[in-house]
């Protein structure tokens, strides 16, 4: 079988050349403290709390002028890798199994194909098992935001399931709700921006990559048009995070996370990442700040190095938050995929990854690999759940996910909860949360 690495968590193995941005600088306040006097010329977005990103001056200059000023807790840069985004290798290999059966729960004529929803026997994670017990009548929405290479949310199977912003006219130039960001209908693009940094909001996809994490997520359920998503009730938001000629900034994915939280998004899919670190502090205060202050549970993908990830971490996969949750890709034999990456301590669970079947633009369908598929196969479970719960924290959610997994004697030592996402019985044990 040929997988497709589909996603960014190959983009530090393609590097070229790292640096910072010379013109970006973070920087955290010490609690009271306020931002000291900069250049007029200085652009300063207050990201969270006592966060400030400063833009078009002279970082290197600005850093050394604040390395020793008492009421600063840390300057951060902002690290840029160019590297190339590898154009969409499909991997066109019909799942057999499924060939010749149909799936009870849902008309959508495709649906077959994406074998992750068998049953727990058949290595998958019992999509198909749970809507045969669990009604989806009278849940509640869910949005999930999807940080990636944006959404084709024109798709016959996604246009119907994606958050549209409530308080924005489309199209007249205004910012009509005074967030910041003009006509961000769909979601924002942090990868462009205007000239005054300001995130732009074109959010469509035009690799395929953000677009196949959204169908597998949420892709409209009984329209009688290609597959199911997995979470019957999920509106998916598009950011675009992850650019065709860099890997993702640390600056990015954080206003990214911010964006997510403040519009609503209590699930947020990360199929992304690199095998460095270079920030150490913004992604990890960023992900308390959206636990802490919005209740948002982050999942990301392990990454497709084939290796422990306990002993070459790779990033953001491993942060230590609680709110963070990393998988690891499985295979419809039981086994974990061959270019996941795995972790005893640093990866949560194991979900389908390998040649999973899902939107890309244009309505087409097609078959990818990796833990980019993984991941959020993870999030349409954790999204259905909270539908059902929606009462359940992020630290709740997670421990749900994670305690309700099949267990698989072959992954004990791979992944700390030592088993396979499940949503059947994800659904059964939420119930007895208290």
């Amino acid at each position: 079988m040929k997988f497709a690495l589909m996603t960014a968590l190959m983009l530090s193995t393609l590097s070229l050349h790292a640096g910072v941005t010379p013109n970006e600088l973070v920087i955290k306040m010490k609690a009271g403290k306020s931002l000291p006097k900069l250049s007029k010329s200085a652009q300063v977005q207050n990201l969270f709390g006592s966060v400030f990103i400063i833009r078009n001056t002279n970082a290197d200059l600005l850093e050394k002028q604040l390395k020793n000023n008492p009421d600063v807790e840390y300057t951060e840069r902002n690290h840029s890798r160019a590297v190339s985004l590898p154009t969409p290798q499909i991997d066109n290999n019909s799942y057999d199994k499924n060939n010749d059966k149909t799936v009870s729960q849902f008309n959508d004529p495709r649906a077959s194909k994406v074998w992750s929803f068998d049953d727990a026997e058949y290595f998958g994670v019992s999509v198909d098992a749970a809507y045969k017990l669990y009604s989806t009548q009278a849940t509640t929405p869910v949005i999930v935001a999807v940080i990636d290479t944006g959404v084709d949310y024109t798709h016959e199977d996604l246009k119907d399931v994606m958050w549209m912003n409530p308080n924005e006219i489309p199209g007249n130039g205004i910012d009509d709700d005074n967030n910041g960001y003009v006509d961000d209908i769909y979601g924002i693009n942090v990868v462009v921006r205007d000239s005054k940094g300001v995130a732009t909001t074109n959010v469509k996809d035009a690799h395929s990559h953000g677009s196949h994490v959204s169908g597998t997520i949420a892709a409209k359920q009984n329209n009688k048009l290609g597959i199911a998503g997995i979470a019957s009730n999920a509106r998916i938001m598009a950011i675009r995070g992850v650019p065709n000629n860099t890997d993702e900034t640390d600056i990015n994915i954080a206003e990214a996370f911010i964006y997510a939280a403040k519009n609503g998004a209590k699930i947020i899919n990360c199929s992304f990442g690199k095998g460095s670190n270079e920030g150490k502090n913004l992604i990890p205060d960023t992900l308390q700040y959206i636990q802490d202050n919005y209740g948002v549970l982050v999942v990301a993908a392990a990454g497709n190095s084939s290796q422990d990830i306990d002993r070459s971490p790779t990033y953001p996969a491993s942060h230590k938050n609680d709110n963070l949750l990393i998988v690891a890709s499985s295979t419809s034999s039981n086994t974990l995929s061959g270019f996941s990456n795995y972790g005893k301590i640093s990866v949560d669970v194991a979900a389908p990854g390998s040649s999973i079947f899902s939107t890309t633009p244009g309505n087409r369908y097609e078959n990818m690999s990796g833990t980019s598929m993984a991941s959020p196969t993870t999030v349409g479970v954790a999204a259905e759940v909270l539908s059902h719960y929606p009462n359940l924290s992020p630290i709740q959610l997670k421990k749900v996910l994670m305690d309700s997994v099949t267990p698989v004697a072959r992954f004990k030592d791979k992944v700390v909860s030592g088993g396979r996402i499940d949503l059947l019985n994800a659904l059964e044990l939420a119930r007895t949360v208290k």
